[in-house]
């Protein structure tokens, strides 16, 4: 198998799925990009699709990976690499940084981009390959539209077989990590390790909590629309910023391609799209679960402590806590003075997560 990967001197490998119109992209490079023919896992099980749009005119553009790549850059030496994925013709894309196996694949929470991962980022690269991507739609990825429960699995199995360097180290955080079971249960040969952050789960759906996810994302869809949300996006952008980086300079660029990503109408309309993505799924992923089993590889799952009330965390936690308890191989550990993207509460306690489990993938594999 072709390593899907960026080349040396700026290049990047752009891959083509079966049922695109095969392309090259060179990015600051003379070296063309190489095309590589990506199979297709194909599934009749039901699900529910999303529209997230009526055509590219209305969508809007994916945000330049340029900003992202120069912002994450700056956190890490020697800068990290973007990546293209082909499917259906639309760009799926990713940043990268480190070498060695097995890669780690970053997985986002729920209309959250890349960018997210900057606190765990740099550590993680110091030790090995590392690749944060963006789903469909959100930040530097061009939408799907449909957008359906198997168009994510389907995009992040692919990017998994096609990385190269074998089966990879699965990281996902809140909807992000009840991806990565997913694809976990639908090619476990992909997947070497699982770090599972405060996870989704489909049996914690509190009708309250449905709600108020559904109303505030209508009215900040619609704040954005109207240019008065740019303000808080700023807020969190500083804050998200100040807890990767001391240096004021990578802050900068940190909170330019915050809000380049979250500006972007693909995103806000994908951000909408999941929301009733991961609702209207439930039933199917309940299904999923009852009938799929995890690969017999190292699995760590943190749960967040804060940001809920008591009996609703205890009610989360106990729910992860089962999900570790059913892998053989399983870890549970909740992690203190930490919400629910631990990563940017906790970067130390996620970092050695991923490494432990990382290590122990690494020696699986060469065992």
């Amino acid at each position: 198998m072709t390593p899907l990967r960026p080349r040396e001197g700026g290049g990047c490998v752009k891959v083509a799925d079966r049922d695109a119109t095969p392309c090259v992209l060179v990015r600051e490079g003379p070296s063309p990009g190489v095309v590589v023919e990506a199979a297709q896992r194909r599934s009749s099980a039901p699900t529910v699709a999303v529209e997230v749009g009526h055509g590219a005119d209305d969508l809007g553009g994916s945000v330049d990976d340029d900003v992202v790549v120069r912002a994450l850059g700056a956190l890490v030496p020697g800068g990290v690499s973007a990546g293209e994925l082909v499917r259906g013709g639309r760009a799926l894309r990713w940043v990268e940084a480190g070498s060695g196996g097995p890669p780690i694949v970053l997985v986002a929470a729920g209309g959250t981009p890349a960018l997210t991962w900057a606190p765990v980022l740099p550590a993680l690269a110091e030790k090995g390959r590392v690749v944060a991507y963006d789903r469909a739609g959100i930040g530097m990825s061009d939408p799907a539209t449909p957008l359906t429960l198997e168009s994510a699995v389907e995009d992040l199995a692919t990017l998994l077989s096609r990385l190269g360097g074998g089966p990879c180290v699965l990281v996902g955080n809140s909807w992000g990590g009840q991806l990565a079971q997913l694809v976990a249960w639908q090619a476990p040969e992909l997947v070497a390790g699982l770090v599972l952050v405060d996870p989704a789960h489909e049996e914690f759906e509190p009708w309250l909590g449905r709600v108020l996810d559904g109303a505030f994302v209508q009215v900040f869809a619609l704040r954005m629309v109207l240019g008065l949300a740019e303000g808080a996006l700023r807020k969190q952008a500083e804050d998200d910023a100040g807890r990767a980086t001391d240096d004021p300079r990578a802050r900068e660029l940190l909170v330019d391609a915050g809000l380049a990503c979250c500006a972007s109408r693909a995103h806000i309309r994908t951000v909408r799209a999941e929301t009733r993505l991961i609702t209207a799924n439930g039933p199917e992923i309940r299904r999923r679960r009852a009938g799929g089993r995890l690969p017999d590889v190292p699995l760590t799952v943190l749960s967040a402590t804060q940001g809920l009330p008591k009996g609703m965390r205890a009610r989360w936690t106990a729910l992860q806590a089962a999900t570790a308890e059913a892998a053989r191989r399983g870890r549970h550990e909740e992690v203190p003075d930490a919400g629910h993207y631990v990563h940017r509460f906790r970067p130390d306690v996620v970092t050695r997560a991923i490494q432990d489990v990382g290590d122990l993938a690494r020696r699986d594999l060469s065992a």
